[in-house]
């Protein structure tokens, strides 16, 4: 695989993650090729010390990419992949990575049907972005990628470079996947109260949270994740530190009727639980409430 220090880079997905890895890259002089579903000439990330524009314009048309790229940065949703893959059939060619921002502890089974090949780096992304009304993203926090150490990771590396997005290379990239995953799969109780991080600071709330929480534990351990028993505390701790308004990606679908990650957020945890023989009552009750919120019927 050739890389070099600035390799050619497109962000299929600009949404709030998308736009903040494009405008990490822009701020460094290297604007990557927008590709989205909505034409537009501009992103705008804003944060607490002002705010950055990416200049577009946003790519809707697959078939009108005539040049191929290294790096790929995939930030679509899961629900979202089929619909993406046309832009990786003109976008890569076969040493391409596909740099997967996104939810869960699938990524690689997920997009592997799409990527011809392809090497995929899956991440975990760290940083709290929102997507405001008018369509800019909000960037509450600073922006922080963990990635595994694989050959493939070097080339996000040489992208992500001296920018404001702090990329961290982990041996144990399954434990630090899964950890994040319970911190997203907690978050879906704010989907099902209509609730935001506030809501954290009840004590039934933070009790149930804990339950949830050490059941999902015991399923990751058994996928293989080394995670202590302090860990559910400390992510209740982190929900309860937070800005009382601060939402989530999956609350932010719900309130927009959107589909909703259920499955890779809360359904994974009722999968591999089955199948590792574990008892899984209050993931059931959630994975099956939430994919009920999202497809119904009723």
């Amino acid at each position: 695989m050739t890389t070099r220090t600035n390799p050619s880079v497109a962000v299929v997905g600009p949404g709030a993650i998308g736009t903040t890895i494009a405008a990490a890259m822009h701020e460094a002089g290297r604007t990557p090729l927008l590709c989205g579903r909505t034409a537009r000439e501009r992103l705008e990330l804003r944060d607490a010390v002002g705010h950055v524009v990416v200049p577009g314009p946003v790519r809707i048309d697959p078939t009108g990419i005539n040049e191929k790229v290294e790096l790929v940065f995939l930030a679509v949703k899961s629900t979202q992949v089929d619909a993406a893959a046309p832009w990786l059939t003109s976008l890569c060619h076969k040493d391409t990575v596909i740099c997967v921002l996104q939810n869960g502890v699938e990524q690689d089974a997920l997009v592997a049907p799409y990527a011809s090949g392809c090497p995929i780096v899956p991440s975990v992304v760290w940083f709290p972005a929102q997507a405001e009304p008018d369509g800019s993203v909000w960037l509450r926090g600073e922006a922080r990628l963990t990635l595994p150490d694989v050959p493939a990771t070097q080339v996000v590396l040489e992208a992500l470079g001296d920018t404001r997005c702090i990329v961290e290379v982990v041996e144990d990239f399954r434990s630090v996947a899964w950890r994040k995953l319970l911190q997203n799969a907690v978050a879906g109780l704010m989907v099902l109260s209509g609730r935001r991080s506030g809501m954290f600071g009840r004590a039934d709330i933070a009790q149930l949270s804990l339950d949830y929480l050490h059941e999902c534990l015991a399923v990751a351990r058994a996928e293989g994740a080394v995670l202590g028993d302090e860990v559910p505390q400390e992510i209740v701790d982190i929900f309860q530190s937070s800005p009382s308004d601060m939402g989530t990606s999956i609350l932010a679908d719900r309130e927009a009727d959107r589909p909703l990650e259920w499955d890779v957020r809360n359904g994974v945890i009722v999968r591999r639980g089955r199948s590792r023989g574990i008892a899984t009552p209050i993931s059931n009750a959630v994975a099956s409430l939430l994919a009920a919120a999202s497809d119904g019927p009723g």
